[in-house]
């Protein structure tokens, strides 16, 4: 799983310096020179090495807050965005985000350092989950929770329930995809100028040695990938013949431990090769003397070749074998599709339009995934400004560059859960909210997600737009095609939450007589307080579609934001039983 929806806010001005001043008891840093023993052939950082040095500091992080020996379950994707040469120097720091009952998620960000120049830039940046050993009585260790200080640290311990969720449905991902049609029927039939697959495959043995394992004699979670990326890495030479860049390592998992005396059997096969990139996977087995094979880790690495000016060259198309060859190819097309629906879906921004995203099964777990995330994101922020207050019900705003945002927050009367019942239950919102004429469920996903045809009255352009426009849309009703996500907390001190964005169907598009409008991201968080009452919040990022009912609000000229959340107030204590 892809991390960029955490991203955004790291390359935001000054939030990386306000970081540096806090303290975290879980944080740990690395630097390290890149010594022509760490390079490739072309003096550049072995991707290999980097993943030993990530694993490591990954691994201390988790243990300084665990406080007992921990291993490395899996790791989410890791896209390198740039590499790193001989004489620079690699800083890598990891922290732990949050802590589960067994298991917890340690971010990892790497930056790179050119000492001469005093430059500075993000080589790339993973999420690792640990957990600790079982004790001498076989028993799992119950983790500590982890307390948020940071406006940083809160999104991060907030979001990490959603990379969680991720992680756990990413095999049922792929599978779905391949009982997908549209993947099944792509052509393996590639001409007879193709290179037979069979020509790129890698099979070598390495002994785990002293030197390969770690303070617990486990084999180095970050060793087993060197290894993996080695012959991964011939591989996709086989293939194209010149030496290939790694550029991104699909989430994998350790299924075992290796320890010392193992003999690890690496296999490497190019999977699939597309128009400027190529899939190599990787199998890692254990085995000692005459005992079983033990399949340790399997992984999917993306390699490109750059020509002289840095650009990908166009490769050689691959011809898979039979029947297993064929399954390979195919599964590899379904992790390119989610890999670019994932990277479309994380990367809109509030320019660009449509803001709205196709929505379709192969892409909904990654939708649902940024819609929750996103509102987590902005409830997180700590730069909310109180615009008004009445009767205890609060406005607050929030400017960031050339949007908008506001929340509305007041605490009521009914119990957390309830209230989340409650809310969630979207198409009952009509009774008690006048900007929604009309609500009505079209497309019961799962039993988290819901997409939703709401219709609202009509826009009082004023100063907006052009007279022209205005009058054509005087008068008109405006519709919104929603996915609402919702989702209970996982843990104490977590909100429910009810995330909504906008999404496109191909069976409801624009109508005559309604403007399609669009939300970016909008939702509530209901956060249980004291003598079973909630603090009920309501977010929204506005668009252009829905400002014209807020901006009189906000500029304190109207109080109909109190009168709808009394309203809101009224019906969930009304059913409050």
């Amino acid at each position: 799983m892809s991390s960029r929806t955490s991203g955004c806010l790291e390359e935001e001005d000054g939030e990386e310096e306000e970081e540096e001043e806090n303290y975290n008891p879980t944080e740990v840093k690395m630097s390290q020179i890149v010594m022509p023993c760490h390079s490739n052939h072309r003096q550049e950082l072995s991707v290999g090495q980097l993943l030993k040095w990530i694993d490591s500091t990954a691994c201390l992080s988790a243990e300084r807050h665990a406080g007992s020996p921990c291993v490395t379950a899996s790791m989410d994707d890791i896209h390198f965005e740039h590499t790193i040469s001989v004489g620079q120097v690699v800083n890598i720091r990891a922290k732990v985000n949050r802590a589960f009952n067994t298991s917890m998620e340690v971010g990892i960000q790497v930056n790179c350092e050119d000492l001469f120049s005093d430059r500075h830039w993000r080589v790339c940046h993973a999420y690792a989950t640990f957990v600790t050993q079982r004790t001498s009585t076989g028993q799992k260790v119950t983790l500590k929770p982890i307390v948020p200080h940071t406006q940083k640290e809160q999104v991060e311990y907030s979001v990490a329930a959603e990379r969680r969720r991720v992680r756990m449905v990413h095999d049922d991902i792929i599978k779905d995809l391949l009982s997908n049609e549209s993947v099944q029927q792509v052509d393996s039939s590639v001409g007879p100028n193709a290179v037979a697959a069979e020509r790129t495959r890698v099979e070598s043995v390495e002994l785990v040695l002293p030197p390969h394992a770690n303070h617990q004699v486990n084999t180095f979670g970050g060793q087993i990938m060197a290894w993996m990326v080695n012959v991964a890495t011939i591989a996709a030479s086989r293939l194209s013949q010149a030496h290939p860049t790694l550029r991104a390592i699909d989430m994998f998992t350790f299924r075992g431990p290796s320890q010392v005396g193992d003999r690890l059997l690496l296999k490497a096969i190019v999977n699939n090769a597309f128009r400027n990139s190529m899939e190599v996977g990787v199998r890692a087995e254990a085995y000692h003397e005459e005992g079983p094979n033990r399949h340790i880790n399997s992984a999917f690495m993306t390699f490109e070749v750059l020509d002289d000016g840095g650009k990908p060259r166009t490769l050689p198309r691959i011809r898979p074998e039979p029947l297993e060859g064929r399954r390979r190819f195919q599964e590899a097309t379904a992790r390119k599709k989610i890999r670019l629906d994932r990277k479309y879906i994380i990367s809109r921004t509030q320019g660009e339009v449509p803001l709205s995203v196709p929505w379709d099964p192969t892409n909904q777990v990654y939708l649902s995934y940024n819609n929750v995330s996103a509102l987590k994101m902005l409830a997180a922020r700590s730069n909310w400004r109180l615009s008004c207050e009445k009767d205890q019900v609060q406005l607050y705003t929030l400017e960031q560059k050339s949007m908008l945002s506001f929340k509305i927050e007041c605490e009521v009367d009914v119990p957390a859960h309830r209230a989340f019942d409650l809310l969630a239950e979207l198409s009952n919102r009509p009774s008690w909210d006048s900007h929604y004429k009309k609500c009505e469920l079209i497309q019961l996903v799962d039993d988290d997600d819901f997409i939703y045809r709401v219709v609202t009255p009509s826009v009082r352009h004023g100063a907006m737009g052009s007279p022209t426009a205005a009058n054509q849309a005087e008068g008109m009703l405006q519709d919104f095609i929603l996915l609402a996500s919702k989702r209970k907390p996982c843990g104490s001190g977590d909100p429910y939450v009810i995330a909504l964005r906008s999404v496109s169907l191909p069976t409801h598009p624009p109508t005559d007589g309604y403007n399609r409008g669009e939300v970016l991201c909008a939702g509530f968080t209901i956060l249980e307080t004291k003598d079973n009452m909630s603090l009920i919040s309501y977010f929204n990022q506005a668009s252009p579609e829905v400002l014209p009912y807020i901006s009189t609000d906000i500029a304190g000229l109207s109080s109909s934001f109190y009168h709808t959340f009394c309203s809101c107030s009224q019906y969930l204590t009304r059913n409050r039983l």
